[in-house]
């Protein structure tokens, strides 16, 4: 058997005959005949081919994300004391690039994420492909996130969940944001057709999509230049996931999210404007700056009732996954302590001779057959 396997493992002996008239390089006692490595030629030409599609799409990523982080970075200078970390943009692998900002009134940090396609890979780039024709609402392109979190104890900030997002990122965003099942959707004649109102409240929409002097979030979101970029906008105190466990108060955090498709190249600064505005809706939200009608904060500008129910719906939300968290453990204790009588009879029938352990064996079949058969009648 083993000569068997050797001899097909073993490569034939190359021809080395006289008879051959093709391409031929010689070299002392070398001599190389190209007619003999098709294959290996295929074979090369295609690794080939990948190394040069890898280093073309890795740096095709670098350079849309750098350019959009770029025409934005004179804005963030202006916001922040510390608008990026000293390199610039921090990447991740080929196609991950992020930058940390600090230093601002009323929020903590902006984390700005860029998640594009994987173009340094041909395999998943076809992946990508071959399911957007078969899945019809699948959607691949390059995202863009900012995310503005709140100081913890920003109290002019609610404890609410709303949001403005496409209809075509409808599906996704309701299976990807668990925060988001807290609202409910409507439709808002200030907003374009395109995109819909996610809210827990409507007072909540209303403050958030009236003007404040010059500022208005819904002239905004109604230029044509941002509205094929702009994927959604929310403000949450909620996770993304749904928690096993009630947070803690030091684990909950406020933000204000933004997410886009990243713009290509030659328009990387069509979003500035959006950009803009989302540091001067933060303020409204915090009730900082100068902007006329923002000052006690988003928290102050609902009504009492609103703030009562807000409150007792995340009491409620809590008190469920509290009641699901003690659910779920003690159904592991008890699993856990079935598992150690199962163990401790197990060992005790191994010490009993053959005949007494058949006798078990037939006791533990009948009591089986009898609580199956309580069960049918049951039913």
């Amino acid at each position: 058997m083993a000569s068997l396997i050797v001899k097909y493992l073993t490569p034939p002996m190359p021809d080395v005959s006289g008879d051959y008239d093709g391409l031929e390089y010689r070299w002392k006692f070398l001599t190389f005949r190209p007619a003999y490595f098709k294959n290996e030629a295929f074979f090369l030409g295609a690794v080939l081919l990948y190394v040069v599609c890898y280093f073309i799409g890795k740096k095709t990523n670098e350079r849309r994300a750098y350019k959009w982080f770029e025409a934005h970075l004179p804005l963030y200078k202006t916001q922040f004391s510390r608008p990026a970390n000293s390199e610039g943009l921090v990447q991740d692998g080929n196609s991950d690039f992020f930058a940390f900002s600090t230093g601002r009134r009323a929020i903590t940090s902006l984390h700005t994420t860029f998640t594009l396609r994987p173009r340094h890979d041909p395999f998943q780039l076809l992946y990508q492909f071959a399911r957007g024709i078969i899945e019809l609402d699948y959607n691949v392109y390059d995202k863009l996130e900012l995310e503005f979190t709140f100081r913890e104890k920003e109290s002019a900030v609610p404890e609410c969940v709303w949001a403005v997002v496409s209809k075509n990122e409808m599906k996704q965003i309701r299976n990807d944001r668990w925060d988001l099942t807290f609202t409910r959707t409507t439709d808002n004649p200030a907003l374009p057709n395109s995109l819909a109102v996610m809210a827990e409240f409507a007072d909540i929409t209303t403050t958030l999509l009236k003007p404040y002097g010059p500022f208005s979030l819904t002239e905004i979101l109604s230029q044509p230049d941002i509205q094929p970029y702009f994927r959604s906008l929310s403000l949450t105190d909620q996770p993304r996931v749904r928690p096993t466990t009630p947070l803690k108060p030091e684990e909950r955090s406020k933000r204000l999210v933004l997410s886009l498709a990243l713009p290509p190249n030659a328009r990387a600064s069509v979003t500035v404007p959006l950009v803009t505005a989302m540091f001067q809706l933060v303020d409204i939200i915090a009730g900082e700056g100068k902007l006329p009608g923002a000052r006690g904060g988003l928290n102050a500008a609902l009504r009492p009732e609103t703030r009562t129910k807000l409150r007792k719906t995340r009491e409620e939300v809590d008190k469920q996954i509290r009641e699901e968290a003690g659910r779920e453990k003690r159904e592991e204790e008890e699993e856990e302590k079935a598992s150690a009588r199962k163990k401790a009879r197990d060992e005790r029938v191994s010490k009993l001779s053959a005949a007494e352990q058949q006798k078990v064996l037939d006791r533990e079949k009948k009591r089986l057959l009898r609580k199956s058969q309580g069960k049918v009648k049951a039913r």
